[in-house]
């Protein structure tokens, strides 16, 4: 079958922003769910992570995975 032979009138088009936010994932593991919580976080350090840009709160928590890891490992 050809390209042009494709049926495509029951499939709705997607614009850009419905890709804007898409994220590829095949093959990899799923993302774990993740809880929100409430902590109390010097101001300075917050300051610091914000500074950084965009995905600061991602980072905290790579550090704290980090940090866990490190701990288990040690144990």
């Amino acid at each position: 079958m050809k390209d042009e032979d494709i049926d495509f009138s029951d499939i709705p088009r997607t614009t850009p922003e419905f890709w804007a936010k898409a994220v590829v994932r095949k093959g990899l593991k799923p993302v774990p769910a993740k809880q929100q919580i409430t902590l109390r976080i010097d101001q300075d350090i917050i300051t610091f992570f914000k500074e950084e840009g965009r995905g600061y709160q991602t980072k905290i928590n790579q550090l704290l995975r980090a940090y866990m890891e490190a701990h288990r490992a040690a144990r």
